[in-house]
């Protein structure tokens, strides 16, 4: 496969497009507006699904490869841009107390290191967190990266390499179909003749198919966040209770989120959000009700049907691949979906059984 087009500049484009550089491909990568500036710089990034437990094996066998990929991404990024993505190994604080029972089943059964813990090593983990709790989950291995910088330093590095073009600030990417193949992508004009096309646009993606006649379930959920600013490690680890969370960064920024709202392609922010985040930041930390958050903000994550990721060429279109849906974990699933992606493409013995995130049944004609 010499030359793949990839309508999309978020995470999964950037790692399809780098897995693919790494296989020989050239790779000319097209973003609506900037790189890793929709969904893939909104989120939290912390690298694990909220509450694993709750999701099928489809997508825990992909969490389970990203898990491990991260802190070698991040050392090569970091060696060759100079921008840390900084993974950092943190560990999460699961407050919530009526799902441990099944959250210990499915680790033991993944042979995950969660456990059980009690007040004495809730405080002593997180002394800033509010009073009360008496029991938790806790998995000390668990990181968050960076999503700004990750992004940042995936787009310095793919501008360095000879075989990637990057285009951004180009929303009229159109599919060029002939003879009932997919053999590019139309730019306003710019013809992009292609050996193959990923359509790895996230919210936008089903739009993009829809041009085709196909319908593909993937629709925009809006997610807000709240951002604070404290000493660093004033909190040392990640906490989440009630599906709202609480991550630290390294320089001491704390992020809170997120909200689910379906309300279209609407970023804006609003007072209803701000006022419930502020609600559970103070809950988790009380501290923080003698501050204002220094940042509010939102994305669109490309909502599907139970989260399980589109990874394949796409049935009656020789030519076009997928790799978009991943909902609420798309920086969890990246490096195992975009691995996936290329093995697929490039006929390699794939990582994972690539059956459930097949498109076949899964996308209907309009």
């Amino acid at each position: 496969m010499q030359h793949v087009v990839i309508v999309g500049g978020g995470v999964i484009g950037c790692l399809s497009a780098l897995n693919l550089l790494d296989a020989g491909a050239r790779v000319t990568l097209i973003e609506r507006r900037q790189i890793g500036r929709e969904a893939s710089w909104a989120g939290g990034g912390i690298v694990s699904p909220l509450y694993p437990w709750r999701y099928s094996q489809a997508v825990s066998a992909l969490s389970d490869f990203s898990q491990n990929f991260y802190p070698g991404l991040g050392r090569r990024l970091a060696e060759r841009t100079g921008i840390d993505p900084q993974v950092t190994p943190c560990g999460l604080l699961w407050l919530d107390s009526d799902e441990q029972a099944d959250a210990l089943a499915w680790a033991e059964r993944q042979d995950k290191p969660l456990r059980s813990v009690e007040a004495d090593f809730i405080y002593q983990q997180v002394p800033v967190l509010a009073e009360g709790y008496d029991s938790a989950l806790w998995q000390a291995d668990l990181a968050n990266v960076r999503n700004p910088r990750l992004m940042a330093a995936l787009r310095d590095y793919l501008t360095t390499i000879p075989e990637c073009r990057v285009l951004e600030e180009t929303p009229d990417a159109r599919l060029l179909v002939e003879h009932g193949r997919v053999t590019g992508v139309d730019c306003a004009g710019d013809i992009l003749r292609a050996d193959a096309v990923v359509l790895a646009a996230g919210a936008w993606s089903g739009d993009c198919l829809a041009t085709l006649g196909l319908a593909l379930p993937v629709e925009p959920v809006k997610g807000q966040m709240l951002l604070y600013k404290a000493d660093p490690n004033w909190l040392q680890s990640m906490v989440l209770h009630a599906g709202r969370y609480a991550i630290p960064r390294c320089d001491g920024h704390i992020l809170i989120g997120s909200t689910l709202e379906h309300e279209g392609f609407d970023k804006t922010t609003t007072e209803v959000a701000l006022s419930s985040l502020r609600a559970s930041a103070v809950q988790l930390l009380p501290a923080l009700a003698e501050q204002e958050p220094v940042m509010q903000w939102a994305g669109l994550r490309p909502g599907s049907p139970e989260g399980v990721p589109y990874i394949g060429q796409v049935p009656d279109y020789p030519g076009l691949w997928l790799n978009t849906g991943h909902y609420r974990n798309g920086l969890v699933l990246a490096p195992a979906s975009c691995r996936l992606l290329a093995d697929l493409m490039l006929g390699r013995r794939p990582i994972v059984d690539p059956a459930p995130y097949r498109i076949e049944g899964r996308v209907q004609r309009r």
